[in-house]
């Protein structure tokens, strides 16, 4: 099976106040931790890291010093379902399988892509989630309307893998043509595709604030 990674770096950083992915994170940049890992786990035929196009040459140089050849680049979209759409489209057309995974998520590691990969074989995909442990509530309004059962509540992450001509496929379908979705499992559900549910870890949290920020640094110590 020829595997495809796609690493997604094209964000604008509008919440952080910053693209948080070429920021450094004790003197690396943050993109460079999930490529360093998705590089060292050998599972891949090609890695490719979307990026936006304002930093396409300073990236550029810095993958070729540090990873030679063994990282492509892909310009990001507008938005992510863009940005991955253009990975998937640029990705060695012999691809099986894509795995993608979000840059601002730093500490993934080598058990949980493997896991997300091998949950594939017997579905059109899988991805990374996790059970909520507070309570969750159900509101309008800033009213709580009820409380939410939480037995079947599961939080997405990344890595997410699937079959490559199906997601593409779902990128093609006229019905998600005015659709933005947050991640690419949403796109497949909508077609009635089988995706697993692979348990993670709190560990791999994705760095959306300057507390998750701090939260990495610590981690990190």
């Amino acid at each position: 099976m020829v595997k495809s990674a796609i690493i997604t770096a094209a964000g604008s950083g509008r919440r952080f106040g910053e693209p948080k992915q070429f920021k450094k994170l004790h003197g690396k940049p943050l993109y460079q931790y999930s490529l360093d890992i998705f590089i060292q786990s050998r599972l891949f035929d090609e890695i490719i890291l979307v990026i936006p196009k304002s930093n396409q040459q300073k990236v550029q140089k810095e993958i070729k010093m540090k990873y030679g050849s063994q990282v492509g680049l892909v310009i990001g979209g507008p938005d992510r379902q863009d940005s991955v759409k253009n990975a998937i489209q640029n990705s060695n057309p012999n691809t099986d399988l894509v795995v993608i995974h979000d840059a601002a998520r730093p500490f993934i590691t080598t058990t949980l892509i493997e896991r997300c990969i091998f949950a594939c074989e017997t579905s059109d995909g899988a991805i990374i989630a996790m059970q909520p442990h507070d309570t969750i509530k159900f509101s309008k309004n800033n009213i709580v309307e009820k409380t939410i059962d939480r037995s079947n509540i599961w939080m997405a992450q990344t890595p997410q893998a699937f079959n490559k001509q199906k997601i593409l496929e779902a990128y093609s379908s006229r019905e998600f043509d005015d659709l933005i979705v947050t991640d690419e499992s949403s796109l497949m559900e909508k077609l009635g595709y089988k995706i697993m549910i692979v348990p993670g870890t709190g560990k791999n949290f994705k760095i959306t604030t300057f507390d998750d920020w701090e939260r990495a640094e610590a981690e990190l110590q």
